[in-house]
């Protein structure tokens, strides 16, 4: 594989975090003829679950050897190692614009034939697809561990009122108001830290506008300005509801006041309830769907792939390495990351829904799901902040002036893609 074009795609990285993983090479024999199979993990929050993971497959086969590294800075360490040329056998990476990169790049194997394809949910297979910035023939991802976001609530409060779930735009509306004229404060935002603007963002977006749109917009039939409207509409709307300058309070000041009671509701993902946990374990939390529409039946669950499993073009040994993918894929280990990590499974079958999901459960079992619009987003165009510094801005054409901004960037940080895009769309116009 060219350096060259691997150093393009994936940009600069410091050499030295190479010092904060050991290398073991692609599917490498050891001295004791075991084959040594690498796994790069992102997250370093499953550790714990991945020490459990290698030691069962260890004790269970003897002639593999599986060691899983979960630094911190995987992202970092992979790209320079990547640009080094020294590639792990499998990276654990989530469905993201860094996996369009790394498979742009060419860095990934075609694991068609890879027999647990067959038991993705359809729904993260045609998300998979879509972070594809060219169609491509075959599939270069075990989707394994998905989160979904809308909005927590607290059970208890909403028992304690007579409050319903509400499956609407104006019920939600309505809901907000009541609660509000209760004394109680609806919504908590924690818009401090920039990021926490994307969580009601996504989660409005997936049910307001396609889930295609990046694309769309690449090849040059929509723009933001007209698909993204109503969705910046609305999360203006939240504002009304949420404490008192939502910009002065981060990530963790939002958790702590909704574990402690100070609001009704916390628009976040799942991924939030282990940090609510460790300030009130016991809280009752229930997290349900965004109502964007006016309508139920147009609503959609905004789940993205959290972890899936990627395996390096470059690797050696690709019957020890689909031994290891089969190991991860079966029901028992699936169930072990998710008691530990939380979340929902991206394989079909009988899995333990997390009690906290269990009104998202209809949406989950029919695959009324579509991934996280910023996914797609470049992060150099710090779409967080855009949306933070829109909601700031007070001015009566701050709608469109955001939505404008948005269109003029997305050029500026996507420009050869957008030519590659358009390009390939040529070229299949002349085919036919």
């Amino acid at each position: 594989m060219a350096k060259k074009k691997v150093e393009k795609c994936l940009f600069a990285a410091m050499a030295a975090a190479l010092s904060v993983i050991g290398l073991w090479g692609c599917g490498q024999e050891a001295a004791d003829g075991k084959t040594d199979v690498e796994l790069v993990s992102y997250k370093p929050e499953a550790v714990a679950a991945f020490e459990q993971i290698a030691q069962r497959f260890n004790e269970t086969h003897d002639d593999i050897r599986l060691t899983v590294n979960s630094p911190n800075e995987a992202m970092t360490i992979l790209k320079t190692r990547f640009v080094r040329e020294d590639y792990p056998d499998i990276v654990g990476i989530g469905g993201d614009n860094n996996y369009s990169n790394f498979l742009d790049a060419d860095l990934f194997m075609d694991i068609s034939d890879f027999e647990g394809i067959a038991e993705v949910k359809p729904a993260y297979m045609d998300m998979l697809k879509e972070l594809e910035y060219i169609p491509m023939e075959g599939t270069y991802a075990l989707p394994y561990a998905a989160n979904a976001a809308g909005i927590l609530y607290n059970r208890d409060l909403f028992a304690e009122h007579g409050w319903n779930v509400p499956q609407t735009w104006d019920e939600f509306l309505a809901l907000c108001g009541e609660i509000q004229a209760s004394g109680i404060q609806p919504l908590y935002l924690g818009y401090k830290d920039t990021w926490t603007c994307l969580a009601p963002w996504n989660a409005l977006a997936v049910g307001l506008a396609d889930s295609d749109t990046c694309n769309q917009v690449n090849m040059g039939n929509t723009t933001f300005e007209a698909a993204y409207r109503e969705t910046a509409e609305k999360i203006r709307v939240l504002l009304d509801y949420a404490e008192p300058n939502p910009y002065a309070y981060g990530y963790n000041d939002a958790c702590t006041a909704f574990a402690r009671g100070e609001a009704a509701m916390y628009p976040i993902g799942s991924y939030a309830i282990p940090q609510i946990r460790s300030v009130n374990p016991d809280m009752n939390i229930g997290s349900f769907v965004f109502p964007a529409n006016s309508e139920e039946a147009n609503n959609v669950l905004n789940s993205g792939i959290d972890l899936q499993f990627c395996v390096m073009k470059e690797s050696k040994n690709k019957e020890a390495v689909y031994e290891v993918l089969r190991f991860l894929y079966e029901d028992e280990t699936i169930q072990l990351y998710l008691d530990n990590q939380g979340g929902l499974t991206c394989k079909e079958g009988e899995f333990t829904l997390p009690v906290e999901l269990e009104d998202m459960s209809a949406y989950i079992q029919s695959g009324r799901m579509a991934d996280y619009q910023d996914h797609h987003y470049p992060s150099e165009m710090s779409v967080d902040a855009m949306i933070q510094t829109y909601l700031l801005d007070q001015s009566d054409d701050a709608v469109t002036a955001f939505l404008q901004r948005f269109d003029t960037e997305w050029k500026r940080y996507n420009r050869d893609l957008i030519r590659k895009v358009q390009q390939y769309q040529q070229e299949m116009e002349g085919t036919k």
